[in-house]
């Protein structure tokens, strides 16, 4: 039986067969994961229902299993219906989360429709769907290399 954080099989194998610099998405509820795949990613649906579970839920349990070495957000919008005026609260949820598991990073901000570009890329192996409904909840993560 497993004791870490995380047990989905899923999940687990293909973080299993990540390297360095690998990208997995964790995606909002609100993320048109499906058409932003890239060409070797595969999509985990993890979507139970309204709010559950989060994008944060999610990274505690990824970063419980891997070396994280980058963490990208979509950056918000700042005109429009979806603006907000400051950052979005999850991403202090998030940050805290990498604080807790170690990890000396900070959330580094990608324009949304470079975000989108950097998630069809060729190392993006993973897309995560969570029914996070906050906006701007998505993480792009990227796989670090283990020092132990």
């Amino acid at each position: 039986m497993l004791r870490s954080k995380l047990i989905h099989p899923k999940i687990l194998e293909v973080l299993g067969r990540c390297g360095h610099h690998a990208k997995i998405l964790i995606a909002d509820g609100n993320y048109p994961a499906s058409s932003t795949l890239g060409p070797n990613a595969e999509l985990v649906s993890l979507n139970l229902m309204p709010g559950l579970p989060t994008v944060n839920q999610v990274l505690e349990a990824v970063a419980s299993a891997i070396t994280i070495d980058i963490a990208n957000t979509m950056d918000y919008e700042r005109t429009g219906q979806y603006a907000l005026t400051e950052d979005p609260p999850v991403w202090k949820d998030f940050q805290k989360t990498l604080d807790s598991e170690g990890l000396k990073i900070k959330l580094q901000p990608i324009e949304k429709w470079a975000f989108y570009e950097a998630v069809r890329t060729p190392d993006h192996v993973l897309t995560i769907q969570t029914a996070d409904q906050q906006r701007f909840a998505n993480l792009l993560l990227s796989v670090g290399v283990r020092m132990d």
